[in-house]
């Protein structure tokens, strides 16, 4: 369901989009989700900077291929101390608007470094360190891998399902007002569509045609011998001559 649309320009950037609409969801409908995921080509750190102080809201995106890994991060789903411990990320500090990431192995390399009797085993780092590894949800967790991998993927299909449905992959639109007037049209046949869903559910999916199909209904035997004797010994005429 649409709850916030724009009609731009091709030369204004979609990212520049997303705060004003998260700012008009919070005014419109005093709502706003908890986490977004959005596209790592559109959405720059400054903007998840800015919604990150502003609402506490964490923009999640894919790592980009040349960017830097920071501290305490060997790769995107992987975080370890200095001496390479991996370790785990124990929570958001709110007050402190620290990350703390510590050592939860039940069998740690930890007796066996040279830093054991000093080292506290628990780690801060700011979000502001590096917004897309680290923001509000760091980027090895468990939440946020599932959101990149099951999640993200629908995106695209979703809006290419909603061009090909309305028909709008097949219109050119060279006017800012003829594009309005079909965004607002667009957007009313998606929320009619949606209301009707809401208001009679379709069923879930039976999956009785396998079943039907793959059953034939022949005899487990035949007269005097089971049906794979049957078979084996047409087989051996047939290869005898």
């Amino acid at each position: 369901m649409p709850l916030v649309s724009w009609v731009a320009p091709a030369n204004v950037s979609e990212g520049k989009l997303l705060f004003p609409s998260l700012a008009h969801c919070d005014r419109r409908l005093r709502w706003r989700p908890d986490v977004v995921v959005a596209d790592m080509g559109y959405i720059d750190s400054a903007s998840k900077q800015r919604i990150r102080e502003r609402w506490q809201v964490p923009v999640i995106t894919r790592l980009k291929e040349n960017m830097k890994l920071v501290a305490p991060f060997e790769t995107a789903e992987r975080a370890v101390c200095p001496q390479g411990q991996p370790l785990s990320w124990l929570g958001y500090e709110r007050s402190d608007q620290l990350h703390w990431f510590g050592v939860t192995e039940p069998d740690p390399l930890c007796p066996c470094c040279w830093h054991s009797s000093s080292c506290p085993r628990q780690f801060s780092f700011s979000p502001g360190d590096h917004e897309t590894l680290l923001g509000l949800i760091p980027m090895n967790t468990r939440t946020t891998q599932r959101l990149l991998q099951q999640v993200r993927p629908w995106i695209e299909p979703a809006q290419s399902y909603e061009k090909n449905q309305l028909g709008l992959s097949q219109i050119f639109f060279n006017s800012l007002r003829l594009t309005w007037s079909m965004a607002l049209l667009a957007d009313a046949a998606v929320l009619l569509r949606a209301s009707v869903q809401l208001d009679r559910p379709t069923p879930a999916p039976r999956f009785e045609l396998a079943p039907d199909q793959l059953n034939l209904d022949l005899p487990l035997e035949m007269p005097n011998a089971p049906l794979f004797e049957k078979f084996d010994l047409r087989r051996r005429k047939r290869d005898s001559g």
